[in-house]
C-alpha cells in the first residue's frame, strides 16, 4: 500500500516567564504510515506493546526537534518483563523517524535499560545508558532527561494523539513544571505567554534498502554456503524498521 504523503509538524514554543520548552505534535500522520507499514509486511504487534511503540516514537520525534537539527538519535529499550527490545531512530535532518519492536531471542535483563546513541557528523557521537524503573514510555523519557539531559523534563499524550514535552530551561519555573497536567498542556497557548520558535517535520520512513543491507552480510561472500543452506535466496529483514529483502548468492 502507498504511504500518506503527509508529514506531522512538530512545533517548539518556548514558555516566556515560565523559562521552558513546550514541544508538540499531532502524531496521527505518523502513525498511519506506521500501520500502513505494518499491513505490507502482515505483522500485528500485541495492543499493548504496539502502544508503547507509537508513544516511542512520537516521543523521540519530540525529543529531537528539541535538539540541534544535524543530530541522528536511535533509542533502544530493552525490558524484563515482558521480555521486548524497543528500537526506535530518526534525524531532522531527514525527516524521518522509525521504528521497531523484537520479542525473540530477547536475553533476560536484570533490569530495564534505554540505551541512547547519538550521531552527529564529523563528530564522535554520544551514547548514554539509563535505568528505568517502570514500563511507562513518558516516565522514561522524564528519567532520560533527569539523567542524560541534566535537566528536568515531562511527557504528556493529549487529545486526539497528540503529544507534548516540556523541557526545563535555564532559571525554569520548576514549581510550575512538576504541577502540570495533561489538561493545562493542551490550554497553555492560552493560558501563558509564548512565542513559536521553529517548526519541524516528520514522517514514519526508514529509506533501508537491499543495497545497504547486503555489506552486513559480506562476511558470507567466501562462504555462501553457511549462510544460504543450499536455497536458492534467503529473506533478510532490516533491523531498524522490519521490512523484508530476498538475497540470492550471486548478489553477495
Amino acid at each position: 500500500m502507498e504511504a500518506v504523503e503527509e508529514f506531522t509538524k512538530i512545533e517548539s514554543i518556548f514558555v516566556r516567564h515560565r523559562n521552558a520548552l513546550l514541544v508538540r505534535g499531532q502524531f496521527t500522520p505518523i502513525f498511519t504510515d506506521y500501520y500502513l507499514h505494518l499491513m505490507d509486511l502482515k505483522l500485528r504487534h500485541k495492543e499493548d506493546l504496539d502502544q508503547k511503540l507509537k508513544d516511542l516514537l512520537a516521543l523521540l520525534t519530540l525529543h529531537m526537534t528539541a535538539r540541534p537539527w544535524a543530530e541522528t538519535i536511535a533509542w533502544t529499550v530493552n525490558l524484563r518483563a515482558p521480555r521486548v527490545n524497543f528500537f526506535v531512530t530518526g534525524g531532522s535532518t531527514q525527516e524521518n523517524i522509525t521504528g521497531n519492536l523484537f520479542t525473540e531471542n530477547i536475553k533476560e535483563a536484570d533490569r530495564n535499560i534505554l540505551y541512547s546513541q547519538t550521531i552527529v557528523p564529523s563528530s564522535e557521537g554520544r551514547k548514554s545508558t539509563v535505568e528505568l524503573d517502570s514500563n511507562d514510555p513518558f516516565e522514561w523519557l522524564e528519567t532520560y532527561y533527569t539523567q542524560s539531559e541534566q535537566r528536568p523534563a515531562r511527557a504528556f499524550q493529549l487529545k486526539d494523539e497528540n503529544y507534548a514535552i516540556i523541557a526545563a530551561q535555564p532559571d525554569c519555573d520548576y514549581e510550575w513544571l512538576e504541577s502540570l497536567n495533561a489538561e493545562d498542556v493542551e490550554k497553555i497557548m492560552e493560558t501563558e505567554e509564548t512565542k513559536v520558535l521553529e517548526t519541524r517535520k516528520f514522517r514514519f520512513f526508514c529509506g533501508c534498502s537491499v543495497e545497504k543491507i547486503l555489506p552486513a552480510l559480506a562476511a558470507y561472500k567466501n562462504n555462501k554456503e553457511a549462510l544460504f543452506h543450499g536455497d536458492p535466496a534467503i529473506e533478510v529483514s532490516c533491523p531498524r524498521c522490519a521490512a523484508k529483502y530476498i538475497v540470492t548468492p550471486d548478489m553477495l
